[in-house]
């Protein structure tokens, strides 16, 4: 099979990436139109997420790793070190089905890695050494944490956050781990640089580099916004991270004029769709431009875009495709009734939701299978599921996590219609009783009089319960969410 050789640089996605294991195109429900594979054709450099392993998918595409060489945060390492989730380098080949390759080396290296300072559960967020860390719907935590969430951290926790870096130097985390290193490290921009005593900062992090080795710097100091990895395992009375190594990170695009690319990320600086820039890197479009799951008009700043185009001589990237991503603002831990590999769909609670090549597979049963996709799915496995509402009114699921079983079932969606005593959510219809516990936002228990006051047609409520019978569940537990911006 004819083969092209593929550089591929991966950053993380947010909410959805490519699928793991499985990911058949979906049907919906009815004969209507397939959504978009949610893929865009592979090229010579493209930006992405580990989606499912066995050996690796990355951007819909299962590298062969069994001849790799794997470096984790600068040490040799292997395949077991990773995680789906976490941001990778892969360098290798691509065959020209576009769905399989082999690679060559495999390179991880987080954002930051060091105690949490600070946590804000309710706007989601986190500060690790001076870096504010974003939680949202993409964002996976090792099993470390209980509760499975950001309610499982606490501060002075060890973590390491693998994600993708916003305009505000904020990190999206695509995946947040606990960790027992004592070596502290961050990446980011040089601001507040003092030649004089030898310290600058990365976002709120004051570093002290009077006695680090510097690394790759081009003219053999440290400047004033420049990309730089700190590391250092102490820090001074007034928090400084004392630093034993400072290296320079160069983040041009690899490849030449010409070169196919793709980058997945947020809109990091925009003046016009024809100039914008995603996770830094320079981006035009054109008026042959395709967009999928959007316009032209939808692009902005922090917009969740993949991008696929080609580099012109000024190193800018030259759209040919423009796909906006989704959040996955729906919710689903359930048995499941039924799963449909030639189709790609599960169903769940019987909700028909559909997978495709932004399908991210994870295995947290017991089984703990690493290889873990659609076809590994039988009915009765208890799932849980990240799902968003295409243009269509399809689900499709951005996440699918296999777990042992729970004794009752979660939803997590906007309200479609109030009859005290019942909500209908999904086509389910929620029933309440004198049992039925009630939250507000903040989790404070409130009275059904409060609850079905403040509730109404697309308010999104998260509900644990029991399936009666078809679609109607008896609610234990209903708390009032967030609306989302």
């Amino acid at each position: 099979m004819n083969t092209r050789k593929l550089l591929i640089v991966l950053m993380a996605f947010a909410a959805v990436s490519c699928g793991g294991g499985g990911g058949a195109t979906f049907t919906p429900p009815g004969g209507n139109t397939p959504p978009p594979d949610g893929g865009i054709d592979r090229g010579g450099v493209a930006q992405g997420v580990i989606t499912g392993f066995g050996s690796i998918f990355v951007n819909g595409v299962r590298f062969d790793t069994s001849a790799a060489t794997f470096t984790i945060d600068d040490s040799p390492g292997t395949e077991s070190d990773l995680d789906v989730g976490k941001v990778v380098t892969v360098i290798g080949t691509i065959d020209d089905d576009g769905e399989n390759g082999t690679a060559d080396d495999v390179i991880f290296d987080d954002e930051v890695e060091g105690p949490i300072d600070s946590i804000d559960t309710a706007a989601g967020t986190l500060v690790v050494m001076g870096q504010t860390v974003i939680v949202d719907s993409g964002t996976r935590f090792d099993d470390s944490f209980v509760p499975n969430s950001i309610e499982g951290l606490s501060e002075g926790q060890v973590v390491e956050v693998s994600g993708f870096v916003g305009a505000d130097s904020s990190i999206t985390a695509t995946h947040i781990e606990l960790t027992n290193d004592t070596e502290f490290e961050v990446t980011g921009i040089v601001v507040a640089l003092d030649t004089g005593v030898m310290t600058f900062q990365i976002n709120a992090q004051v570093i002290d580099y009077s006695g680090a080795t510097l690394e790759d710097f081009p003219a053999g100091q440290i400047e004033e916004g420049m990309r730089v990895e700190a590391e250092g395992s102490t820090f001074g009375a007034t928090g400084e991270l004392i630093a034993t190594e400072v290296e320079f990170e160069d983040d041009d695009l690899p490849g030449d004029d010409g070169d196919d690319v793709e980058i997945e990320g947020l809109i990091t600086r925009f003046v016009s769709a024809t100039d914008f820039d995603v996770t830094g890197h320079p981006v035009t479009t054109t008026g042959s431009t395709e967009y999928e799951n959007g316009t032209a008009a939808d692009l902005a700043e922090g917009v969740k875009v993949e991008v696929e185009g080609n580099l012109d001589s000024s190193g800018v990237l030259v759209a040919e495709e423009v796909s906006l991503r989704q959040n996955a603002d729906i919710e689903l831990e359930a048995t499941v009734d039924a799963v449909d590999t030639a189709a790609g769909t599960i169903t769940v609670l019987g909700l028909v939701i559909g997978t495709n090549e932004v399908t991210q597979f994870e295995d947290d049963s017991d089984l703990e299978d690493p290889s873990f996709g659609l076809e590994d799915i039988a009915t009765g496995d208890w799932i849980e599921i990240k799902a968003f509402m295409d243009g269509s009114g399809n689900l499709i699921a951005a996440q699918v996590e296999r777990d042992d079983a729970e004794d009752e079932v979660e939803i997590k969606a906007p309200v479609e219609s109030v009859t005290r005593p019942n909500l209908q959510v999904l086509g389910l219809t929620i029933q309440t009783d004198g049992n039925t516990d009630f939250e507000d936002i903040n989790e404070t228990p409130i009275t059904a009089d409060d609850f079905f006051a403040q509730v109404g047609v697309a308010t999104p409520v998260q509900i644990r319960g029991t399936v009666l019978s078809g679609n109607v569940i008896l609610a234990s537990e209903i708390e009032l969410e967030e609306q989302d911006d």
